[in-house]
């Protein structure tokens, strides 16, 4: 039998005005944002429908799309959507996948997703620091890309999310001599992401030192569905393994392909993803080309999925 996986965004995926058609249908996602806005002190939903400048600032974005997913897993459980066997999240999307497992609480999400936001802009003053996609070259020349600007500053490959689909991150002087060097070296595009955060690179140590404290702090309860982490690219059995996972993904590679080609490893043949928009759609389908990708962004892909038992 084919077994059923859920994915969660990360950043890039927010848009102003995001969930407006399914809240007025399901109520569930009003409260769910009202929850979150109760744990923050501050109206997410205010924010993510008529602030787009806070929207895209990484300590709001963060707390605002996990909400976001929930309140789209909550609508999905009340209507008695099929369980998905596997959960799995893209960088920030890993923590909508452990409060959808109920391995920490959403309150403690949402805190805990905002509180990491902070510390990654705080690592990194903006301005000196960026990120970038490099298409159409394998990772192994990715890597080397970087690898022979290292003497510029740092640089490193980042988040492997599909085939010839890499993006890097660092310095922002480093971030671009490794652009040119990918260029000359076939790369099809070297594109600039519109983020200040050199997010999972090395320059995020310090920011993860902080976050290990604040996680010590919080209950990590027995997963209800397993969760396949972004650095390992596989399912941590007990608390202290997934606590460590999480923190060396602030300063680790996102290993999208290997989680996606686990999951088919297991069995799974249909891949919801449960967000606004269809990024992780467009990635999982390159990494493996049989899978069945849905998105439960509007009305439209909600009502669709629910259909199917």
């Amino acid at each position: 039998m084919t077994q059923l996986a859920f994915v969660f965004p990360g950043q890039g995926s927010q848009q102003l005005g995001m969930l407006a058609d399914v809240a007025e249908q399901y109520p569930l996602i009003r409260q769910t944002f009202g929850e979150a806005s109760d744990a923050l002190n501050l109206d997410l939903w205010k924010l993510c429908q008529e602030n787009e400048a806070d929207l895209n600032k990484t300590e709001y974005t963060q707390p605002v799309l996990l909400t976001a997913s929930i309140a789209l897993w909550r609508v999905w459980q009340a209507f008695e959507g099929a369980k998905p066997d596997y959960l799995a999240g893209h960088s920030l999307g890993e923590y909508s996948a452990l409060v959808a497992s109920g391995v920490m609480s959403f309150a403690d999400g949402v805190r805990l997703v905002a509180l990491r936001g902070r510390l990654m802009q705080q690592a990194v003053p903006t301005g000196l620091g960026a990120m970038a996609a490099i298409l159409g070259l394998d990772d192994a020349d990715v890597i080397a890309a970087c690898r022979e600007v290292a003497n510029v500053g740092v640089v490193e490959a980042v988040n492997f999310n599909a085939p010839a689909q890499v993006v890097i991150a660092g310095e922002t002087e480093a971030v671009q001599a490794a652009m040119k060097n990918a260029t000359e070296r076939g790369a099809k595009r070297a594109l600039i992401l519109p983020v200040s955060v050199p997010a999972h690179s090395s320059l995020m140590r310090p920011a993860a030192a902080m976050l290990a404290d604040a996680l010590d702090n919080v209950e990590f309860n027995q997963a209800v569905i397993p969760v396949v982490q972004n650095v390992g690219a596989r399912v941590e059995e007990n608390s202290t393994a997934i606590r460590q996972a999480l923190v060396s993904q602030l300063y680790s590679p996102v290993k999208w392909v290997a989680t996606v080609e686990y999951l088919v490893a297991q069995g799974v043949g249909r891949v919801i993803e449960c967000g606004t928009g269809k990024v992780l759609c467009g990635l999982n389908k390159r990494i493996n080309k049989g899978l069945s990708c849905e998105s439960l962004e509007n009305i439209a892909g909600l009502t669709a999925a629910l259909a199917i038992k």
